[in-house]
């Protein structure tokens, strides 16, 4: 049975005004720490989102509950009567914070009946579910998995956490550093925290990406791209906290890896990797991680690595935990979920379809051969 939706009174703003109205900021990280205090998502991190990655077509929805500030989201139109979370791929999850007590449900339900006007689907982009436990789908709501991320939880001495690492990691990473030794190459990693550091770390972490497959894709981060203001701005504004850690590895003096990372509440979050990839066979980055949690280990202020990005085969050698952040959409009425249901089933059958013809269908053009290719 559909809850009804909280009787939240809502204030439909342009999103500057979280730029421009001073005692919004406060709100927002007040929300924010109820839940899980994400590095992130403070007011000063996506102020610098919206900053560099908003089109101007943003709204600010701020919901009050007997005066009170109990939700607060930054929405954008996705279409016909339609929003969604504010989502640039820079940030992990959709830019939204709201009293604990409040699910995504009743928040969308509440929206799309108030502030938003004539509002047919609303979705809130890639949830956490540490955040906002997934519900069971409603005849007016659907939830559909994103990507499985990883963590590491910090518990006990990084000699346990190690031994219970593969056997070819462990053989690996010996190998590698044994071979450094042997070839004279001292390695050694340092952390950058200070706000001033932040620019030339970006700085450092572009040439180094710019060197590898991102630079032909035109997604390498720099200085004087949005990607590189953005990732500056963030980094200081958490530095000036005691919130930014970037981990720069070195072959003698020379940069071969680096983290972007940002810090809160006792949790560590891995924003980007980038290691120089002409010498992957000596693993840079792997030798990077390894030190890197062995410091946080030895240090025992952060109990918690997140890694929020799409779990891949790596991850895997240096955590077993995962879990599936999600998609939430919400409909004005049940037969518009259905005939969105209907319309994605016949995308996904024609999908099929040709999919099969093509598998079926001679190449007219011969394969090239291995020696030509």
């Amino acid at each position: 049975m559909r809850m009804p939706f909280p009787k939240i009174q809502w204030q439909n703003l342009p999103a500057i005004a979280l730029l421009s109205l001073p005692d919004l900021l406060p709100e927002w990280d007040r929300l924010n720490a109820e839940r899980a205090d994400l590095p992130f998502m403070t007011s000063a991190a996506v102020s610098s989102a919206l900053q560099v990655f908003g089109s101007g077509a943003e709204r600010l929805l701020v919901g009050r509950e007997a005066g009170t500030v109990v939700a607060m989201l930054l929405l954008v139109p996705t279409g016909s009567f339609q929003w969604r979370t504010f989502q640039p791929s820079q940030l992990p999850l959709g830019v939204w914070v709201a009293a604990k007590e409040l699910t995504p449900t009743s928040i969308a339900r509440s929206l799309m009946r108030g502030p938003l006007g004539f509002c047919l689907g609303f979705s809130i982009t890639q949830v956490d579910p540490l955040l906002a436990p997934r519900e069971i789908d409603q005849a007016d709501s659907k939830h559909i998995d994103y990507i499985d991320t990883g963590w590491i939880d910090i518990v006990g001495t990084f000699d346990d956490y190690w031994n219970a690492r593969g056997k070819n990691l462990r053989q690996n990473m010996r190998k590698q550093r044994n071979k450094l030794a042997t070839e004279g190459t001292h390695i050694h990693m340092r952390m950058w925290t200070a706000p001033e550091d932040m620019a030339d770390a970006i700085t450092r972490y572009g040439v180094l990406e710019s060197s590898g497959w991102k630079a032909s894709e035109g997604t390498a981060i720099h200085p004087d791209n949005p990607q590189g203001q953005f990732y500056i701005q963030l980094l200081k504004n958490a530095a000036k906290n005691g919130g930014a850690a970037v981990y720069e590895y070195f072959f003698n003096d020379k940069t071969v890896a680096l983290n972007l990372c940002i810090q809160r509440s006792e949790t560590l979050v891995v924003l980007k990797t980038t290691y120089d990839e002409s010498i992957k066979n000596y693993s840079p980055a792997f030798l990077l991680s390894q030190d890197k949690i062995e410091q946080v280990f030895g240090q025992g202020t952060i109990k918690r690595i997140e890694y929020y990005g799409r779990m891949m085969e790596w991850h895997t050698r240096w955590t077993e935990s995962k879990r599936t952040l999600y998609h939430l959409t919400c409909y004005r009425w049940s037969w518009l979920k259905k005939l969105a249901e209907r319309r994605h089933k016949k995308k996904e059958d024609a999908y099929a379809l040709t999919a099969t013809n093509d598998a079926n269908t001679p190449s007219i053009v011969p394969p090239v051969s291995e020696s030509n290719s």
